[in-house]
């Protein structure tokens, strides 16, 4: 396996991307080549601060690094020198077999869309991430990837996400259910309507609606929205999981009988809180693209890059994108509607 790291994505890079690498590397020994893309003299110092040499490492100088400020596409055509662009191009050329990068998350959409173009009957990808319920997990696809979605779209993320559960999480006939603001067919906005009937009228184990308690309540395998929702459900998960936290932890400081009862629970607190780490599910593969991208969380620590990694070696390994393209050609083989011309998107 062969995999390209974007060495200067994150906001704590090159420091956390490298020690992540190293991480990988020492635990990870299917991975034969683990390419760092970035400013070499930086990823240099950074391996000699870590005292770690491992003769898989190749470091491929980019001298550009895409920032948060950049617009998506704009920095794919002007920082043709970038660290996400050189990444995606060890992609393209087959040197590496997929990439990883916590950077510039648009960035990284339009890198790969441009150069590696969708799979056979995509027309948009999707990043699915992978998020904790009480018995599961489950696959939330768009989490951003595409906020200009057409109902088309989802029904190709439907798909691709089916896939990823299957092959990946390894749930024989995964649930759909469609983000929106009522389990009945008959609520929603006029393109959730539209993206029901498609998902009603294909093979898929289509469930209905699912409401935002339902996501860890009544959870189902794979749950479809547009690009700019599951973001923001992403993200606010996120930022609920770490405030109860902390709100756990100031009221427990309060009193001596908390403390001794937050220690006999410990083990419960551990577990729970590795549950809902986004750092233990590394990153999120976007699916669609002809090739394998991994997106890490821009603030990842290096136990965040060593699972992204990891997660990239899971889908080379259970070869996604072949099985991907097998089932968009078999919902157009069982008659699919003709797609309608794509509509301009933009990227988080």
């Amino acid at each position: 396996m062969k995999i390209a790291l974007d060495a200067m994505g994150g906001d704590f890079a090159p420091k956390n991307t490298v020690e992540g690498a190293a991480l990988a590397l020492r635990e990870f020994p299917k991975i034969t080549k683990l390419f760092l893309v970035g400013d070499k003299a930086r990823v240099e110092a950074e391996l000699t601060r870590l005292a770690f040499s491992d003769p898989r490492i190749e470091i491929v100088h980019a001298s550009q690094v895409v920032e948060m400020s950049d617009g998506a596409v704009e920095a794919v055509r002007r920082k043709k020198d970038s660290s996400v662009s050189r990444a995606v191009d060890l992609v393209k050329k087959g040197d590496a077999d997929a990439l990883v990068s916590a950077g510039h998350t648009g960035a990284a959409v339009a890198a790969t869309t441009i150069k590696l173009r969708t799979l056979p009957g995509v027309e948009r990808p999707g990043i699915a991430s992978v998020m904790p319920t009480e018995s599961n997990v489950f696959v939330l696809i768009d989490a951003g990837a595409n906020i200009d979605a057409r109902p088309i779209h989802l029904l190709q993320y439907a798909i691709m996400g089916a896939v990823y559960s299957r092959h990946v999480l390894g749930y024989p006939n995964p649930s759909i259910g469609l983000m929106s603001i009522g389990g009945e067919d008959v609520k929603g906005s006029d393109f959730t309507k539209d993206v029901f009937k498609l998902l009603k009228a294909s093979s898929l184990n289509f469930r209905g609606n699912v409401e935002g308690h339902d996501l860890f309540e009544n959870p189902v395998e794979v749950v479809l929205c547009d690009g700019f929702v599951g973001n923001v459900v992403l993200k606010t998960s996120e930022a609920i999981a770490h405030a109860i936290f902390s709100w756990l932890k100031n009221e427990i400081k309060k009193s001596p009988v908390r403390v001794a009862g937050a220690i006999l629970a410990k083990g419960a607190f551990k577990t729970l809180k590795k549950k809902t780490n986004y750092e233990e599910y590394g990153g999120s593969p976007l699916l669609g693209v002809n090739g394998i991208c991994i997106i890490a969380h821009g603030s990842s620590t290096p136990l965040a890059i060593k699972n992204a990694i990891r997660v990239a070696a899971e889908s080379i390994a259970q070869q996604i994108n072949p099985h991907i393209i097998k089932e968009i050609a078999r919902y157009h083989d069982e008659g699919a509607p003709a797609s309608q011309p794509a509509a301009a998107h933009t990227e988080t």
